[in-house]
């Protein structure tokens, strides 16, 4: 089984489990609401077992929270690893919180991460309030279940990630992302002031690509690579993760021309610096 399949049933397992947890109730006392043995309890919330969508529906009832059940299926339909397309109308069916747990343990199994980030601060460098500001606004967008601050809780679990010694980072973020806002100033203010501050830091390498710069290639889109075993593009619709050996080496050779391009260290540093004080706030 795909590294990629597991890691997103693990996630779907641990929702489970929290759910249960949740709703005070044991392995054994679930699974006779669920008219099961507690084997397949156990299978279920250790990943280890793909549950199927009456198991979902079951177990959201079980614990009493029957709203939820949007959400574990959402997170059903992206199991599929070798699924190339995945909507974001079904993954975020109950909200952003499934879709970050399943971000939580792709980083998790991941060594090097690179990325480019065309108009947003990436997640992994965002602060509470700016991300709360993109779940809010994107939710508003997709008409979904606001779930932002368990979303954003897990964003934030997510990004014990770079204090990991056996991980490191390398992103591109294009100069606009620095001035596009979907937050208040003040929000915007204390993210290129973390951003500033992570410029520099060791496992992580973090490169702008100004205005004026010339590029081998333009940057069409945001994407990230996580080791050499998968690529995840997103569009307004979808999400694309790609696995193909040539697909992971055009997206190299992209991130590669791009760096060429980009800014880093002090310079870096200034053009973060231009921006926040383009703000005007203290």
């Amino acid at each position: 089984m795909s590294t990629d399949y597991q890691t997103a049933r693990e996630a779907l397992g641990a929702r489970l489990r929290e759910l249960r947890a949740e709703a005070g109730l044991d392995g054994k006392t679930i699974a006779s609401r669920l008219g099961c043995q507690p084997s397949k309890v156990s299978r279920l919330q250790n990943g280890r077992q793909t549950p199927s969508a009456a198991d979902l529906t079951a177990w959201a009832h079980a614990c009493g929270q029957p709203d939820v059940e949007a959400e574990l299926q959402g997170l059903r339909a992206g199991l599929e690893s070798r699924q190339r397309h995945r909507s974001w109308r079904r993954q975020l069916a109950g909200g952003h919180r499934g879709r970050q747990e399943i971000a939580v343990r792709q980083t998790e199994a991941t060594r090097a991460i690179r990325g480019l980030e065309v108009s947003r601060i990436p997640g992994l460098f965002q602060t509470p309030e700016y991300a709360r500001a993109i779940f809010d606004a994107n939710a508003e967008f997709r008409g979904i279940t606001p779930t932002t601050e368990a979303a954003v809780e897990a964003r934030m679990r997510r990004q014990e990630a770079l204090y990991d010694p056996t991980k490191t980072f390398r992103f591109l973020v294009c100069e606009a992302a620095l001035y596009h806002r979907s937050c208040p100033a003040n929000v915007m203010a204390e993210q290129l002031d973390r951003l500033y501050n992570l410029v520099g830091r060791r496992r992580i390498e973090l490169g702008i690509l100004p205005f004026g710069a010339q590029l081998r290639r333009t940057a069409p889109h945001a994407f990230w690579i996580y080791d050499r075993r998968l690529v995840i593009v997103e569009t307004i619709s979808e999400e694309l993760w790609l696995t193909g050996e040539d697909d992971l080496q055009l997206y190299e050779r992209a991130w590669d021309w791009l760096a060429e391009s980009a800014e880093f260290g002090a310079p870096a540093r200034r053009l973060i610096g231009r921006a926040r004080a383009s703000l005007d706030l203290p």
